[in-house]
């Protein structure tokens, strides 16, 4: 699988091409002046000619192994202006969710702009008047909104849609309330369609010990819903075609610690393990 990720390495940005490995050294390339989101839509799907393209003519940084903590990483294509990322979702896309009352859309949600979404080791921000939080584990698809106002897939990663369900439960009209919690996410953008199957563990530590822990299945065969008709249908409303925009789209999440009895408490910290692709995410949920 072809990767793409990007971070501040002493003050300067860089880009990196290979999914970084624990203990081991990090290959990066200069950003310079380079505005990959652009490169992405010139290479119309072809990540591997983007990569060769990217790094042709540029030397590279290794960073040691014993100096990784030098290298902070950013959201995948994270705008500078981070009004120009917009973060939403859909609700109950899952086939373990869909019953006699399933719609033949699903909601869709607002979760916020680019200052939402959070990297391993950063804090998830909930309201301080949250009534039951819960992880979901999810695929992100991400798309950059080319100059005629089309958003173009260009490839997908993994978050955590923290959600206040039980302020869902308590009252249904308002998931949009429930969505306001800050979204966990993965710094690699993968250059390949969605996929379709991943499978993975959630643990909850609390206090240093594991609290909660259980698995799921996602990827676009755990869904009820044809993805590509999910995804016309949003995109067909014409306030949210800004060109420029990238939109971070969660597609929805298998039942989660929520359903299974456990309530998450202020400072858990939430690891989500997508063991199928390699990436961990690992975040401390803060009431505020």
């Amino acid at each position: 699988m072809t990767v793409l990720f990007e971070c501040v390495h002493r003050g300067e940005r860089h880009f990196g091409c290979e999914a970084p490995v624990d203990g081991a050294p990090l290959r990066l390339y200069p950003l310079g002046g380079e505005d990959l989101r652009a490169r992405l839509l010139a290479a119309d799907g072809d990540g591997a000619a983007l990569v060769a393209a990217l790094t042709e003519g540029r030397e590279a940084t290794t960073v040691p192994a014993a100096e990784r903590d030098t290298v902070t990483f950013r959201p995948p294509l994270l705008p500078d202006s981070l009004g120009d990322a917009l973060v939403s979702g859909f609700m109950q896309t899952h086939n373990v969710k869909a019953d006699a009352t399933t719609q033949s859309q699903p909601n869709w949600f607002f979760k916020g702009l680019g200052e939402t979404l959070k990297v391993p080791g950063e804090a998830l921000a909930v309201p301080g008047d949250a009534v039951a939080v819960c992880e979901e584990a999810e695929v992100v698809l991400v798309y950059v909104t080319d100059e005629a106002g089309v958003p173009r897939y260009v490839g997908y990663t993994f978050g955590n849609d923290l959600t206040d369900i039980g302020r869902f439960k308590r009252h249904n009209g308002h998931l949009s309330y429930a969505k306001l919690c800050d979204s966990g996410v993965a710094p690699l953008l993968f250059l390949d369609a969605p996929p379709e199957s991943v499978t993975g563990r959630v643990t909850i530590e609390r206090d240093g010990a594991t609290a909660w822990e259980g698995t799921f299945t996602t990827g676009t065969k755990a869904l009820h819903y044809g993805l590509p008709d999910m995804m016309a249908e949003l995109f067909s409303y014409t306030p949210l075609l800004h060109p420029g925009r990238v939109h971070y789209v969660y597609i929805g999440a298998d039942r989660s610690s929520f359903h299974a009895g456990f309530r998450t408490a202020d400072r858990d910290r939430v690891e989500i393990s997508f063991e199928t692709h390699g990436v961990t995410l690992a975040n401390t949920v803060d009431w505020r």
